[in-house]
């Protein structure tokens, strides 16, 4: 059919002939710039930031093995603080004890404890 054909079929299609080759034209040399990067720049990137990581490493810094157990035993004394509380409590409801000023400092050093635990662990493992 050709060049006159498609005069015929009217100037819309004439302009999509055109505008075909002028498209890939275009769009070439972008995707030729793409074929022509290396595939594992990604991984080049990473072995940087590893290294980087590596080589800022501080000797000082102690390790999530450690950390894990101060925060255990700041568990432990925090639920037998816990406990003692709880017992200087029921003692002097249910049995008239005079142990007022104990309750309230074994209390104080609860919530003490307890929100020092909670701050040095969002500290530590945070983001996680």
């Amino acid at each position: 059919m050709g060049v006159l054909g498609c005069l015929r079929s009217g100037p819309g299609r004439l302009l999509q002939l055109l505008l075909l080759p002028l498209v890939l034209i275009i769009f070439s040399p972008v995707s030729i710039a793409q074929q022509q990067q290396p595939v594992d720049d990604s991984m080049e990137v990473m072995d940087i930031f590893n290294q980087e990581a590596l080589e800022k490493h501080d000797p000082n810094e102690i390790k999530d093995e450690v950390k894990h157990k101060i925060l255990f035993f700041m568990g432990i004394a925090l639920l037998v603080f816990l406990c003692a509380t709880a017992y200087l409590g029921i003692s002097m409801v249910v049995f008239n004890q005079e142990v007022f000023v104990k309750h309230m400092i074994c209390a104080g050093i609860t919530v003490t404890l307890g929100l020092a635990h909670a701050v040095v662990a969002i500290v530590w493992f945070f983001p996680f």
